[in-house]
């Protein structure tokens, strides 16, 4: 009976890419761990089992050098690779052991293969499942005709990419464990990412210069010296088993990237923690593809509302392709946001010049800057959302409460400079009568709002705002980064009558390429000679590229219409379906930016269930919908087919059934917090 260990390893761990060859005194962790797998006497052959490709083929060549056979086969496919690397080595008993183990004991690994032997009628048998054993020091055993059965049998992604679930969990095989005296299962000695690394790092500094060390002789370590292991105490074990390459691409990006990623709306706490896929491979229409190829229907932001028409609009990305193949810079400017700004003058008469720039951030900045340079004032008078810059910020410095009325609660100032403490101070949409008293007690030279976001303006809220901004010679901004073209080819605000000084757009304007545009009076934009605005890749051709061409279908289908007849359609049967389960909701935001919230004390709770099992369903779904043309009525149809069993479940914890055991992670984030 010829007994093999199988030593599964690659370079393209999604969480810590590279780890089996990291160094750790100056020797990567593969050849620390078959340096000790060497040692156990019931081992006949070692052999690694490495996929395919050129990023594997420098570890291929290690193992190779050290002696030892290597076997390349499929990358996704585990249980398959497994399968040939046993039979070229004609196994009878395979020892299933992983490449980011590198503690792995050979005394324990000695142990399972004797009383596998031992136990002659068993298929399979683990140290393991359940676990007792430091989490590092995993060995399966299992007969090799066992594993070609369950490569016969199963076509589970699950078990073909981790090898043995089917030999375990199927019923059609006798299994065995051996467990340890006490649960030591919380203890985490293997690598899978950083803060594991340095654990093991630790270890082996701590016994250096032996590297044949028993596992008893780290538990001592861990006893004696607890501050070595302190790094990966919170890491959940074998919780790699059950995320997605999303999820465990964004444990990873967390060691990188402060707060995770880019921005705070597309952070997965907001959403499903632990369980929202993070990252995209494709998109089109209102398809989303996650990194595992999962396909989902997006009935949530659409890109943060960037794509009226769809994910990949195949007008708008050729416009793109040709823009690059003609070249995206020059040392010369591009014509089209000359072309763009004709177009933007023309949909809005009132407007005499345009600025571009590629974020809505910058956007508002920019917007500010010029009005201060042409009132000579300082002081901003704000309602609404306008981005992270120090200037928007600085309103939170006198009370850390001044914005939370204005989409986001618990904005930190750190950072932020004490001397703009008064420089921003906001009112509420539809109070007046506050404005007024801001402009009568402050000297103020800028009035910037968003016209509308989940309500609309009453008893002539707009009209009395732009009155009051003429009067006092203050230059009035309409910020439309979010609201514009989704109610009118243009601006919302020419719905309402109203004209600004400067209106500003992003979002939508380039149909999910980077373009924001600040337009206004000539007497007004005119001062932006008077200060330095300047940016390199505001110059960009790609940007102003992809507008024109996004306006120009726009046009021809009315899209704005579509959006928002759709939007009210959303709106109505969530009203209709909450109304079936008796749920009380809230509806806000226009049309095609539509939401609703849960009323209650549990509302986050609620909202979270949603979005798990609408995940569940094939759905990136929350409270909110921002509406694209790609969602037709037979996707709108689909969606409340799903949604309806959803409602139902939810009812059942109105009704009393707790919430929390239904919930399979964290409760989503309500608004800005921050991530350790």
């Amino acid at each position: 009976m010829k007994t093999v260990a199988i030593i599964q390893a690659r370079m393209g761990s999604t969480r810590l890419p590279g780890k089996v060859m990291r160094l750790v005194n100056g020797r990567p962790l593969i050849e620390l761990l078959l340096l000790r797998l060497s040692q156990a006497t019931e081992v006949d052959e070692i052999i690694l089992a490495i996929p395919v490709g050129s990023i594997d083929d420098d570890l291929a060549s290690f193992v190779t050098d050290m002696g030892y056979k290597c076997f390349r086969g499929s990358e996704l496919d585990v249980l398959d690779r497994y399968i040939k690397a046993g039979r070229g080595s004609f196994a009878d008993i395979g020892v299933r052991i992983t490449g980011d183990c590198p503690l792995i004991d050979p005394g324990l690994v000695d142990k399972c293969i004797r009383m596998f032997k031992e136990s002659k009628n068993l298929d399979y048998m683990s140290n393991c499942v359940p676990p007792s054993y430091p989490d590092g020091l995993d060995v399966e055993v299992f007969a090799f005709k066992a594993l070609e059965r369950a490569n016969i049998e199963t076509v589970s992604k699950f078990d073909r990419e981790h090898v043995t679930p089917y030999l375990r969990d199927s019923g059609k095989f006798s299994t065995g464990v051996i467990s340890h005296t006490k649960d030591l299962s919380y203890m985490r000695w293997t690598v899978d990412e950083m803060s594991d690394f340095e654990v093991v790092s630790n270890v082996f500094e701590a016994l250096a210069p032996d590297v044949h060390f028993s596992w008893l002789d780290v538990l001592k370590l861990q006893a004696t010296s607890p501050e070595l292991f302190f790094g990966n105490q919170d890491t959940i074990r074998n919780e790699g088993s059950a995320m997605g390459k999303g999820q465990k691409l964004y444990k990873r990006a967390k060691n990188v990237i402060p707060g995770g990623n880019m921005l705070l709306s597309k952070r997965p706490e907001m959403y499903l923690p632990d369980q929202w896929p993070s990252y995209y491979s494709k998109a089109k229409g209102c398809s989303v593809w996650d990194l595992d190829g999962v396909e989902y229907i997006d009935m949530s932001i659409m890109g943060i509302g960037t794509n009226i028409l769809g994910y990949g609009n195949d007008d708008v990305d050729e416009a793109v392709r040709e823009t690059v193949n003609n070249g995206n810079m020059s040392t010369l400017n591009c014509p089209e946001e000359v072309f763009l700004a004709e177009k933007l003058v023309e949909l809005h008469p009132w407007a005499d010049m345009v600025r571009f720039a590629r974020s809505g951030g910058e956007a508002n900045a920019i917007a500010i800057r010029i009005a201060r340079a042409a009132t000579g004032k300082e002081k901003v008078a704000i309602c609404g959302y306008h981005g992270w810059h120090d200037w928007y910020l600085s309103a939170n410095l006198q009370s850390e409460q001044n914005l939370n009325g204005h989409l986001l609660s618990g904005l930190s100032t750190a950072g932020v400079p004490a001397s703009l403490a008064g420089t921003v101070l906001p009112f509420n949409y539809n109070d007046f009568s506050g404005l007024e008293q801001l402009v009568s007690e402050h000297d103020i030279g800028v009035i910037k709002m968003e016209v509308i976001r989940n309500m609309g303006p009453e008893d002539n809220f707009l009209h009395k705002v732009r009155k009051l901004a003429s009067e006092r010679n203050i230059v009035l901004i309409f910020d439309e980064c979010t609201s514009g073209f989704r109610e009118t080819f243009g601006g919302i605000h020419k719905k309402y009558g109203v004209e600004p000084d400067i209106a500003m757009f992003g979002k939508a304007l380039g149909n999910g390429y980077a373009i924001t545009a600040i337009l206004g009076r000539r007497d007004v934009m005119s001062c932006a000679q008077n200060t330095f605005i300047s940016s390199t890749f505001w110059t960009e051709r790609i940007g102003p590229s992809a507008a024109l061409k996004t306006l120009e279908i726009m046009e021809k289908t009315n899209s704005w219409n579509t959006i928002t007849e759709t939007g009210l359609d959303i709106s109505r049967r969530w009203q209709i379906m909450a109304e079936k389960y008796e749920l009380s909701i809230d509806n806000f935001g226009i049309p095609a930016l539509t939401g609703f919230s849960f009323q209650g004390p549990r509302a986050l709770e609620y909202k979270t269930l949603l979005t798990q099992e609408m995940l569940g369903k094939g759905y990136l779904a929350s409270n909110s919908v921002y509406v694209s043309v790609a969602h037709t009525p037979s996707v709108v149809d689909g969606y409340f087919e799903a949604l309806d069993p959803v409602f139902e479940l939810i009812k059942s914890c109105d009704d009393g059934r707790d919430v929390n055991s239904l919930l399979k992670g964290p409760i989503c984030h309500s608004g800005f917090k921050r991530l350790n």
